[in-house]
């Protein structure tokens, strides 16, 4: 079983998530934004792509450091199931 991250580690690993969703919130008001001032199709999917794949990244970043933590605290196996099961 893996153990705990430090304190300091997970506190590195929650801004590092907060910081990449703080980022992806700027990125959604950008498309709605362009949205009302009707930009062209290629430039609002273009921002459109990007912002759906960082948040793939980041939810992948997310489930790594929630596993981690489940696996840490003792979770059950059907828990961390449970938890990929979300992640799809």
């Amino acid at each position: 079983m893996t153990a705990p991250l430090p304190i300091s580690d997970r506190e590195a690993e929650k801004t590092k998530i907060l910081n990449r969703l703080r980022r992806l919130e700027g990125q959604i008001r950008g498309i709605q934004k362009m949205v009302e001032e009707e930009k062209g199709c290629v430039e609002v999917m273009t921002l459109y792509a990007s912002a759906k794949s960082a948040l793939d990244a980041t939810g992948d970043v997310i489930l790594e450091t929630y596993v981690e933590q489940c696996q840490a605290r003792g979770d059950t196996p059907a828990d961390l199931v449970k938890l990929l099961k979300l992640a799809r």
